[in-house]
């Protein structure tokens, strides 16, 4: 998906939500100056194109559908740690920093690319990892795209995967482990506001078809 693309439906969430755009782009700035990326897009184009992309997503049914991956494997944030439970090392980990970062520094080592992302509410989060990682790292955001700040479009971890899979041309993309109507209870997090965010991933998901 492209800025010109994205940019309306983000209008809509961050007015949804009670979001600042300003905020997302002073994260994605602080991201910037903390550390460069080391993978461009044609890293991922050369990954992804033509091939079949299986997507982790941290529903409680993720264990039960494991046998279904195949092809390059997207882990979406927490379900990083499943899957690593499993010895199963994703291709490509897409993380906002939300989830046991220990296990995504631990998928890198073994060669996993992390896309970090960027927005309001995760500044401290970037401060205080970004630089464990130290290489097959990029950065993106949901704000406009400059300089090593890329937006492929998505709001949550395991749209955002979809998008950027469907971005570089997967000949097919598989979900496993979504659930969109059951978010996990997490400490701390409000689940209405989660089921909010689940919702508009599957839209989000639905429109790239």
């Amino acid at each position: 998906m492209e800025w010109e693309e994205w940019e309306p439906l983000y209008e809509q969430i961050i007015k949804e939500f009670g979001y600042r755009r300003e905020e997302d782009e002073r994260a994605a700035l602080i991201a910037s100056s903390l550390i460069r990326g080391t993978i461009t897009p044609e890293h991922l184009k050369k990954l992804m194109e033509g091939k079949v992309v299986s997507i982790c997503g941290a529903g409680e049914n993720l264990t039960d559908e494991l046998e279904e991956i195949e092809g390059v494997v997207m882990a979406a944030d927490e379900a990083t740690s499943v899957v690593l439970a499993h010895d199963i090392v994703p291709d490509i980990v897409t993380t906002d920093l939300d989830g046991n970062v220990d296990d995504i520094v631990r998928v890198q080592e073994r060669g996993s690319i992390i896309i970090v992302h960027a927005h309001g509410d995760n500044m401290d989060s970037l401060k205080n990892h970004l630089p464990k990682f130290t290489s097959c790292i990029m950065l993106t955001t949901q704000s406009a795209p400059f300089n090593n700040v890329y937006n492929f479009g998505g709001f949550t971890d395991g749209d955002r995967a979809y998008c950027i899979a469907r971005h570089f041309n997967a000949s097919r993309i598989k979900l496993i482990g979504f659930d969109f109507e059951n978010p996990k209870e997490k400490e701390g997090k409000n689940s209405e506001i989660k089921r909010k965010k689940l919702h508009w991933a599957k839209r989000i998901i639905e429109m790239q078809g």
